[in-house]
């Protein structure tokens, strides 16, 4: 993991450490500045740190933390710097349980305040919710046309299940070497995917729409993560009718204190501000 920025403003006012793989991660940087809080992020690859380009963060650091042991180096830096973190935020991808797994055993190991912050869940209307992509090999999908719309960590499984089933399938994948690699892995023809990132174009969701109709879809497979991309799905499929299958939501025990709003994010942490807690 590698730091590409550091402020070195350590005196007179709170510090935390957020952790970001959602989209909220900039607008909790900007809500908890206005309240005062200094803010050092981490994030796992170099596109993700690009929009916080405009948010004065005392440090940006970017890739794996590599296990607990990465969580305790950050921590021990920190304590010889400054004094430590007032707080951990855990804002992480509600699929990334190992991170937050990990999290929670150093925070706890060094007695570290640890927040999570999740996302609400959404009402899933008439989308069928799996409990993982497994499932997809128990359901009646001869002749269907799915599209994945889920990350290339997540792909290989929901693909193979949805062959068993006997679909026919179709990817959108992030435009990057990995990801494309791991679909072409799985034996997906080229004209069978689409490198794209959620929410591009001039109108959100008009590239993907446009998707499902040139591969005429019949069914999306997309994860329960919340959020605008589960938003996106969830409307375009209600629009072009199309079936829509969620897999569910990991239960993530990170840490015994949860938020689901910014709003609430920030509320949490002014009442505890004047707190002795470390």
């Amino acid at each position: 993991m590698s730091a590409i920025l550091m402020q070195g403003r350590w005196i007179g006012q709170r510090h935390l450490w957020l952790l970001s793989g959602t989209g909220e991660g900039p607008l909790i940087v900007a809500a908890l500045q206005q309240q005062g809080w200094r803010v050092s992020v981490s994030v796992v690859t170099a596109e993700a740190a690009k929009v916080y380009a405009d948010l004065s963060l005392e440090a940006l650091w970017i890739g794996p933390l590599a296990g607990s042991g990465g969580v305790h180096r950050v921590l021990d830096q920190a304590s010889d710097q400054h004094q430590g973190f007032d707080w951990v935020v855990d804002a992480t991808h509600p699929f990334a349980i190992k991170i937050s797994a990990e999290l929670k055993q150093a925070c706890q190991q060094r007695g570290q305040p640890l927040l999570r912050f999740e996302r609400p869940l959404e009402d899933i209307g008439e989308a069928l919710l799996l409990k993982n992509s497994a499932e997809l090999a128990n359901q009646a999908l001869q002749g269907s046309r799915l599209l994945m719309a889920l990350g290339s960590r997540h792909l290989e499984p929901a693909v193979v299940a949805a062959k068993q089933a006997g679909a026919e399938v179709f990817a959108r994948v992030l435009p990057s070497p990995e990801s494309l690699r791991k679909a072409l892995n799985l034996g997906l023809p080229a004209n069978h995917l689409a490198l794209l990132r959620p929410l591009q174009g001039v109108k959100p969701g008009g590239i993907e729409a446009a998707l499902c109709r040139r591969w005429g879809i019949t069914a999306v497979v997309c994860r329960q993560s919340g959020g605008v991309t589960e938003q996106l799905w969830q409307s375009i499929c209600k629009q072009m009718q199309l079936g829509l299958w969620l897999i569910s939501r990991p239960v993530i025990s990170a840490t015994n204190s949860v938020v689901y709003s910014v709003d609430a994010l920030v509320e949490h942490l002014d009442r505890l501000q004047s707190e002795p807690h470390r």
